[in-house]
């Protein structure tokens, strides 16, 4: 069966409001005359079995254990079956060599385990080939593997040391910038072995790692402009990672008394608060601004605040009739 553009929008306008046949036909004018659009799970699921709409998942990691490692890797591929792109924060899985008490071993760091994850996002596309999977790994730049992580979207180097359909961001706490801005040193270290430093940003942050640096629990000193070329490098040859900055994004967040949030989401512009507890999420929707400028070339912002009216009240109803693939 054939669906075309206008049943798609009418499919999604329905399934967004149910039995308001008013509120319905409203969305439906709006969408075919292109004032906005909806995300795309909106478009691919709404009026379905399984309406999840949303766009967006922010994860961290549930424990630097094989089972929290694959308990969080379930979570992302149920997110992804069902369409959502997904925001995973890494920082807190312990660095190559690190000591395993549990095994009397060493850990082969994030490479290894990211390809597991690699291979996931290839595996679990979205909804039966829609489009692959789509996770954003966020990485802060203490963490003793980040010149690996920097390498894993390389077109050059060993197949084992690559994991190229990710996406990879660093989240950056601003000592890392002044230390880049002055050429100093920067330490790597073990979340193992030097805990909590991705649970606190800003002076508390700073405080927790110079206390590590003297106290000796350094894995490996380079200069900061190593590092920072280093990642330059990698942008230019792939595009990735993206730049975000920790202490900006906790400083102007508004759930500051939730906690730290530590990572982004897939696309970099959501900065939510996530916990082993609790995934964060998104509902999404695109206004077509250049259809608001008018024949006399003015802008029409009467008309801008009221589609956005309809948009606001379309995604909080999102939330209620959403369809969640994981209890957190």
């Amino acid at each position: 069966v054939a669906e075309r553009p206008q049943h798609m929008l009418m499919r999604v306008s329905v399934g967004i409001h149910k039995t308001d046949i008013d509120a319905a036909i409203e969305t439906y004018n709006l969408l075919s005359e292109r004032w906005f659009t909806h995300a795309s799970p909106t478009l691919f699921n709404a009026g379905t079995n399984r309406p999840q709409l949303s766009s967006c998942f922010l994860l961290c990691m549930k424990d630097d254990s094989i089972e929290g490692i694959y308990d969080t890797l379930k979570q992302c591929a149920l997110i992804s079956k069902s369409a959502g792109g997904i925001g995973l924060a890494v920082s807190c899985i312990r660095a190559t060599g690190s000591y395993i008490a549990g095994t009397n071993g060493n850990s082969n760091g994030l490479v290894p385990m990211l390809r597991v994850y690699n291979n996931t996002a290839r595996y679990v596309d979205q909804g039966g080939n829609k489009r692959p999977g789509a996770f954003a790994i966020y990485l802060e730049p203490w963490h003793l593997d980040i010149f690996e992580f920097l390498d894993l979207k390389k077109n050059t180097g060993k197949e084992e040391q690559r994991a190229r359909d990710l996406f990879f961001a660093l989240w950056i706490p601003d000592l890392f910038m002044k230390r880049v801005e002055t050429n100093q040193d920067w330490s790597l270290m073990c979340p193992n072995e030097c805990p909590g430093l991705d649970d606190v940003w800003g002076e508390e942050f700073e405080k927790l790692y110079e206390s590590y640096e003297r106290q000796g629990r350094v894995r490996r000193v380079v200069k900061a402009q190593q590092l920072w070329y280093a990642i330059i490098e990698s942008q230019t040859e792939t595009g990735t990672p993206y730049m975000l900055y920790k202490d900006s994004c906790n400083r102007k967040s508004n759930q500051q008394n939730l906690g730290t949030i530590k990572c982004s989401n897939l696309c970099t512009e959501i900065v939510e608060y996530t916990s082993k507890e609790e995934v964060a999420v998104c509902n999404l929707a695109s206004i077509a601004l250049n259809m608001y400028v008018t024949p006399e070339h003015t802008y029409d912002f009467k008309k801008l605040a009221e589609v956005t009216k309809v948009i606001v009240r379309n995604l909080n109803k999102i939330i209620d009739i959403n369809y969640y693939p994981v209890p957190e």
